[in-house]
């Protein structure tokens, strides 16, 4: 079984937005109901569970039942930080499926993942246990002397450089494990699910995603957003 874990539970406070960026509406629909309906639509996507925003639980059940979301069975509380709101998740998940569920965590605010990335995640995550969506890293890479400054001396060689996206699959009880592990040896903010596994001595393995499968963090990512919209429907005109 093939769940995808979708974490929606941000505030959204970089986008100085009164409404979370994963329900803000993008050519008259959320942004949230553009990720579930490429889960939605993916072949091997047996289940959807969402970790959402306190207090808009109704108004996502509301949405999916508006757009035909039938595969969201679950939808859960979010945590002070992404590592908790995935916490909450598996721990909800692992009421429900067995250890060996392949679990996809994706942001909510990724809404143009592709059908192709969600198939290369589960590919190589029955292959080798995990996989990480990433793109190579193509830029120079300066590293700053102070965290936040704005002088360098230094750069890292951009060829051993990765630029991490979601979905990140691993099976249900590895990822259990994780936070609970996490937990005993008090890393409690730790930025994904794969940076989580490193900082525990795991290795990942890796599958490639594309410049396209965004994550809305700033208004500039919206613009992109609705400039990608437009060329899938000028693709379908011509």
């Amino acid at each position: 079984m093939n769940i995808a874990l979708i974490i929606a539970g941000g505030k959204g406070m970089r986008m100085n937005q009164d409404i979370p960026k994963q329900f803000l509406n993008i050519y008259e629909k959320p942004v949230i109901i553009y990720t579930l309906q490429a889960f939605e639509r993916h072949p091997q996507i047996d289940g959807i569970m969402v970790v959402c925003l306190e207090g808009w639980n109704e108004i996502l059940r509301a949405y999916a039942r508006q757009y035909d979301i039938s595969k969201l069975k679950w939808i859960v509380e979010g945590g002070e930080n992404g590592q908790r709101s995935i916490y909450n998740g598996i721990t909800a998940l692992s009421k429900e499926c067995a250890g060996d569920t392949m679990v996809l965590v994706h942001d909510g605010i990724r809404p143009n993942v592709s059908q192709e990335i969600i198939s290369h995640c589960i590919a190589q995550c029955r292959l080798h246990g995990s996989a990480v969506t990433i793109v190579p890293c193509a830029e120079a890479m300066l590293v700053r002397e102070v965290p936040g400054g704005n002088s360098s001396q230094a750069l890292i060689a951009r060829d051993s450089l990765a630029r991490t996206q979601t979905p990140q699959a691993f099976p249900l009880s590895k990822l259990l494990w994780a936070h609970e592990e996490a937990k005993k040896r008090g890393i409690t903010n730790s930025v994904a699910s794969c940076t989580l596994m490193v900082e525990l001595g795991e290795t990942i393995h890796l599958c490639l995603g594309s410049e396209k499968n965004i994550k809305i963090t700033t208004t500039d990512d919206i613009e992109i957003f609705k400039a990608l919209i437009m060329a899938k429907k000028n693709d379908w005109l011509k």
